[in-house]
């Protein structure tokens, strides 16, 4: 295992939008992600609409089969433009999204709102200190339902999906979910 990767701990759900008092012109970051085909790495351009400035990232996230679901560790180095340059994959393995800071609970959110192709894809990560801060994390009330751990919604399987792949999935997990949760009549 690499020892230089960080180690996160995240929950992550679908949300129909951006909560109050959150609206797409709120103060966002554009963040441009490319995957690697056939490996762990992309690459993460993040631009502040404000300041136009730049940063640019070469990551790579690493689980173990031990990790639970929302456990993984991320290494990542940072990067100048022409070294970016260098590791743009070709067009078609990005995703492109706008994220959105807001805390609440005394806990920070990150809400994501997918563009292009995934327009319609709305997600909120929530990171924590702690496993047992995350395993007593309550679902938050805008929340439709959790997706940590789903490898379909991960980025790199992401990146070849489209939005009605994404209502397809999400219909299907909706009918699960409202199987665990229908109670049989007595």
């Amino acid at each position: 295992m690499n020892k230089t990767a960080q180690l996160e701990l995240h929950r992550i759900y679908l949300i129909d939008a951006l909560p109050e008092p959150l609206t797409r012109a709120s103060s966002h970051l554009q963040i441009y992600d490319n995957y690697i085909p056939g490996t762990r790495l992309r690459t993460r351009s993040i631009r502040d609409p404000y300041s136009k400035a730049w940063t640019y990232i070469l990551q790579q996230r690493l689980r173990t089969d031990d990790d639970p679901p929302g456990v993984n560790r991320l290494a990542e180095m940072h990067l100048n433009e022409k070294e970016i340059q260098l590791l743009t994959p070709h067009h078609g393995r990005e995703i492109r999204k706008n994220r959105y800071f807001h805390e609440f609970d005394r806990h920070l959110f990150a809400f994501d709102v997918y563009l292009g192709r995934l327009w319609g894809l709305n997600t909120v990560r929530i990171d924590f200190a702690t496993t047992e801060e995350m395993r007593q994390f309550e679902q938050p009330p805008f929340a439709v339902f959790e997706i940590t751990g789903n490898e379909f919604f991960e980025g790199s399987d992401l990146v070849t999906r489209t939005f009605a792949d994404i209502q397809d999935e999400v219909a299907r997990l909706g009918a699960i979910l409202a199987s665990f949760t229908e109670s049989p009549d007595e």
